[in-house]
């Protein structure tokens, strides 16, 4: 820390770049210093610094969160009187070193969590048939999991039913830096969605390679970073999304998500069998719709019947030859649906309602496989139907 020539403290330089190491880019989530966005620093003789910062686009949404956090940085680096931020746009060179510097020198195209020595637990979230809550667990999952300290992504790769982003509270689009998109992110989960690259509520009309095509560039074209956990939110059924899922990402292990009634177990369970087909692991089902708490009393009322989620568990065990547990039950709670509607998931707003603590109970298991702690049992059985 130097001095003027009045004796006036004026902050050392070194002292503020140490406290833009503290910023991290908001889509990229590492340090602005390290990915080479601080072009300069200059201190005036009255302690006032002015921070030019290069953008990755002329266009990045989060150019107001940028110069907000390096302001708040900086300003507290002692003897600074006052801060001046400016903003750059990255060269197309500079852009480049960028991309190249995020995929540490691999070669594009490739999908990282298909390559040997990958740490991340990819769950393709899979039903029978549409409307029985698949991505409400989903979105649930994630935001619990992130919550619990783990990284999470989801990839929305139900591209004609599309929900995640609202159910998630992501209103942010993807930024695109050369050939890598920048997936926006809400209470700590990163999410891709084919929702964000169409106008309005616009439908999709694709057939089968386009939605190949998409999803190969949800998996490989967006920087994920380090991620201990990507959900995937399939489409109903055995179709295009859950081959190409099996053929990008063979590792990925099937969730079943169905309610407890006979003919949504039955569908369920034929989708669930894909595994045979595909050589994947099912890691579990999930019953949801699982009863209505009675408000008047301690009844549960079986709205659409017992007993789906372990018909469904019981018989990909057979058909598998592996043990397919039942990973929870998670009852009829408006506040669900409330929170899918409101961008707020339950496990956040309401972690104590059944729901939320049916679906953080879930989310602690699936997550205790990717810390790899021991001795804990997938199975559980939350009610005694099962």
């Amino acid at each position: 820390m130097a001095t003027d020539t009045y004796g006036t403290v004026l902050p050392a330089e070194d002292a503020v770049r140490d406290a833009l190491a503290t910023v991290n880019d908001p889509e990229i989530h590492r340090p602005i210093t390290d990915l080479g966005m601080v072009k300069s620093v200059d201190i005036g003789a009255d302690g006032a610094v002015a921070v030019t910062i290069y953008l990755t686009v002329s266009g990045c949404p989060m150019r107001d969160t940028i110069t907000r956090t390096v302001t708040e940085a900086v300003a507290a680096v002692a003897g600074v009187t006052r801060v001046d931020v400016t903003l750059d746009v990255m060269s197309d060179e500079q852009r480049k070193d960028l991309a190249a510097s995020l995929r540490g020198g691999k070669a594009e195209r490739e999908v990282p969590f298909a390559q040997p020595g990958s740490l991340t637990r990819v769950y393709a979230v899979a039903s029978g048939k549409g409307g029985v809550g698949k991505s409400s667990v989903t979105v649930n999952l994630a935001a619990a999991m992130a919550a619990d300290g783990l990284k999470v992504g989801v990839v929305d790769a139900d591209i004609y039913g599309h929900s995640v982003p609202r159910m998630l509270g992501v209103d942010g689009k993807p930024t695109q830096v050369e050939n890598m998109i920048m997936p926006p992110s809400a209470n700590g989960v990163k999410v891709i969605s084919i929702g964000m690259f169409t106008p309005g509520n616009a439908p999709v009309v694709w057939r089968g390679p386009m939605l190949h095509r998409a999803l190969q560039q949800f998996l490989a074209d967006v920087y994920w970073g380090d991620l201990d956990v990507l959900l995937l939110d399939l489409p109903p059924g055995t179709g295009d999304i859950a081959i190409s899922v099996a053929q990008l990402v063979p590792n990925a292990e099937i969730l079943v998500v169905t309610t407890p009634q006979q003919a949504a177990a039955e569908v369920a369970e034929r989708a669930g069998s894909i595994a045979v087909q595909t050589h994947q692991k099912i890691v579990g089902v999930v019953e949801n719709m699982s009863g209505l708490p009675c408000p008047h009393c301690d009844e549960m009322i079986d709205v659409f019947g017992t007993g789906g989620g372990r018909a469904v568990a019981e018989g990909l065990t057979k058909t598998t030859g592996a043990t397919v547990p039942v990973l929870g039950a998670i009852p009829i709670d408006v506040r669900l649906r409330e929170g899918g509607d409101e961008g707020k998931p339950v496990v956040l707003s309401d972690p104590d309602s059944p729901a939320g603590a049916a679906l953080r109970g879930i989310a602690n298991k699936l997550g205790a496989r990717q810390r790899g702690l021991s001795g804990m049992s997938l199975g559980i059985t939350p009610r005694n139907k099962f």
